[in-house]
């Protein structure tokens, strides 16, 4: 049994089952490589969902300014 050589390219389409003819394998790569431009440009990504309280709770993690007088206490 030979071992696989590890510096030879892999095919980007291997067929497991009959005998493929050159012009069969190019149709079949220039139509997957059609559908997955088309697939690129017509892609949309859903934005995230932010929930109520999560949009009301992003002020609260800053630090209390001390430097700042506050009320009657501000002497």
């Amino acid at each position: 049994m030979s071992q696989p050589d590890d510096t030879a390219p892999t095919a980007p389409v291997q067929v497991r089952r009959g005998d493929a003819s050159p012009e069969e394998l190019a149709a079949v790569v220039a139509v997957v490589s059609e559908a997955l431009i088309r697939e690129e440009q017509t892609a949309v990504a859903d934005e995230p969902a932010v929930s109520a309280w999560r949009a009301s709770g992003r002020g609260i993690h800053r630090g209390i300014r001390r430097d700042v007088p506050w009320g009657r206490w501000a002497g």
